[in-house]
């Protein structure tokens, strides 16, 4: 019985000292978001790379997908240059560690040798797996000045 309350003492002081995982913060979400967006204006992949979940996937405003492995391609790539950049109005609504995060995205640049000015709503998905923030999707498109629906 001594032997039987050691290991249950044992175990349970084993478990208490594990910690215990902190919720996902308003701040933590748009602090990785600046985090991707400094990535893409200074064309640093490793930045970008580091903030992206393995199953991170962009949705395209022609309705496509876009992998992963081409999103950090593309934002190290000499094909994509970024002369202006911002991203304002965020609103983050929090579901225990997830995020969904809608921002207003403006950039100015060249992708492909084609000139882009982009006015767009994005809305992002943040997750906090195991203390470790990451964007698992993103969509964008264009904010329009005749809405159509809404």
């Amino acid at each position: 019985m001594k032997n039987f309350t050691a290991i249950f003492l044992l175990l349970l002081a084993y478990t208490s000292c594990k910690p215990t995982p902190s919720a996902l913060t308003r701040e933590e979400v748009i602090a990785v978001i600046r985090k991707f967006d400094n990535g893409w204006q200074n064309k640093n992949l490793q930045t970008v790379d580091s903030v992206l979940a393995p199953a991170y996937i962009y949705f395209t405003q022609s309705g496509g997908t876009f992998s992963r492995d081409s999103v950090v391609a593309t934002a190290g790539s000499a094909s994509y240059t970024l002369e202006n950049v911002s991203r304002s109005a965020y609103f983050v609504q929090l579901y225990g560690n997830t995020a969904i995060v809608s921002t207003r995205w403006q950039g100015k640049g060249v992708y492909h040798g084609r000139p882009f000015d982009e006015d767009q709503r994005c809305s992002l998905t943040i997750i906090k797996d195991l203390n470790k923030i990451e964007i698992l999707s993103e969509h964008c498109t264009p904010i329009k000045e005749n809405s159509i629906f809404h």
